[in-house]
């Protein structure tokens, strides 16, 4: 199985936003199904380190990965540093108590996962972080530099992806709580068909397979998320971006120009550009001009998330700007 990033191709920033809500529901319905079960959701140390094959790596990373950050070591028997290097992690998983998942995979037997990742030699670490695979370090390092790597990496896991982490339980039986399965919702249908229609390039249909969910349930916080992103995309799609960032740079105060050259902003990635660009066209405004600005900023920060630093930042300039 493909590591597959959980984004609309393409969409550098959005990829991440959309991987974080996605872990960040995941997460609360595995703690909310386990309470309804009556259990705590824990699991034992020993299943903080697991053996991943080909088979398996769907469920035991990909899908764990939006609970908690998962760290892939990839060794073999005959590999001498591997013997050193994994120890090492296992006895880091234990001590970090959850705030990372050890996945170990063979590489003889495995020889797919090794070749999809491009590892080119081992030992070798990666990471899988809500679906997005990144890598770690290759060969041989220093145990403080790997704590050092760990630590920003759960860092990374709680700021940006609402990761926070398994529950340990020294007393909880080993294969337990934590891999049960979750319920389908009774939306999971349409929000899915939703994204195969994002990752299809159908962005109508995406947008009403949203609206459609949101029709029933108004506070469903992934279809408010999805129908923000695929109306982005749609007004993005037949978009000129010079002749867009042409009318933007001769027309400053044109609230049109300004807001369409954010919004290419926001898709290509740079987030902090389209937040800047709105909030000082809100100094440039007033009446209803202003508004519609402030509705498009206030649109952009749920898509990027409101835990996001950027958004904490530009909400603060916004205010300032505004009174």
């Amino acid at each position: 199985m493909q590591p597959r990033n959980m984004s609309m191709s393409g969409v550098v920033d959005l990829a991440a936003v959309k991987a974080a809500q996605e872990a960040k529901a995941k997460a609360e319905q595995v703690r909310a199904e386990a309470a309804r079960q009556g259990g705590t959701g824990a699991i034992s140390p020993a299943d903080l380190v697991i053996d991943v094959d080909e088979a398996d790596f769907e469920k035991d990373v990909l899908q764990r990965s939006a609970e908690v950050p998962v760290v892939i070591d990839f060794w073999a028997e005959w590999c001498q540093p591997c013997k050193q290097l994994s120890p090492l992690l296992e006895r880091l998983a234990v001590e970090y108590d959850g705030r990372f998942l050890l996945a170990k995979i063979d590489v003889d037997a495995n020889q797919m996962l090794m070749q999809q990742f491009g590892v080119q030699g081992i030992p070798a670490v990666f990471a899988v972080v809500a679906g997005q695979a990144l890598p770690l370090f290759q060969g041989a390092a220093g145990e403080q530099e790997i704590r050092e790597m760990l630590d920003q990496l759960v860092l990374v896991g709680e700021e940006r992806f609402g990761l926070t982490g398994l529950t340990v339980d020294p007393d909880a039986a080993a294969g337990g709580a934590a891999r049960r399965e979750v319920q389908e919702g009774p939306y999971d249908a349409l929000l899915e068909a939703a994204v195969q229609a994002l990752d299809a390039g159908d962005l109508g249909g995406a947008v009403q397979a949203y609206k459609n969910v949101l029709s029933d349930d108004p506070a469903n916080t992934e279809a408010k998320l999805g129908l923000a992103q695929a109306e982005l995309l749609q007004r993005v799609q037949h978009m000129d971006p010079q002749r867009v960032r042409r009318d933007a740079a001769d027309k400053p105060g044109d609230v049109d120009a300004q807001i369409a050259a954010a919004d290419l902003d926001l898709v290509g990635g740079h987030v902090d550009d389209a937040f800047g660009r709105l909030i000082e066209t809100v100094t440039r405004t007033a009446g209803d001009d202003r508004d519609t600005v402030r509705r498009r900023l206030l649109e952009m920060f749920e898509v990027v998330g409101p835990e996001d630093p950027r958004v904490v930042g530009a909400r603060r300039a916004l205010a300032r700007a505004l009174f």
